[in-house]
């Protein structure tokens, strides 16, 4: 018996092609070779890439006439947001008390300059 992937939107978001291909469609659809046009890499590979974003819902692929176009389809990227905002406050305590620090070692530079 196959096994079968179960894919999520983590995955989705991995791969540096997948989350261009995200910024490219955002706010517009586009067709499948319009997408490729903006690549350095194989038809073949980015219907791959196509494959497992619209496996993970996060692109919902349409047939018009002989053309299949792509959109995001925004309300799947949900899950990961609200898995990073869980850390924002914390990068930003982080980066404040850094920040704090820097200036506390400015500050004493300064005054055994003098």
């Amino acid at each position: 018996m196959p096994e079968i992937t179960r894919r999520d939107v983590f995955q989705a978001i991995a791969d540096p092609t997948r989350r261009r291909i995200i910024e490219l469609i955002a706010n517009e659809s586009m067709n499948l070779n319009a997408i490729a046009d903006n690549f350095k890499i194989s038809r073949p590979a980015i219907s791959q890439h196509i494959k497992i974003l619209n496996e993970c819902g996060i692109i919902e692929i349409e047939t018009v006439g002989r053309e299949r176009y792509c959109k995001v389809q925004p309300q799947s990227l949900v899950p990961a947001f609200l898995w990073l905002e869980q850390y924002q406050k914390q990068w930003i305590d982080r980066i404040d008390s850094f920040e704090q620090h820097v200036n506390k070692l400015q500050s004493q530079h300064k005054k055994r300059a003098k």
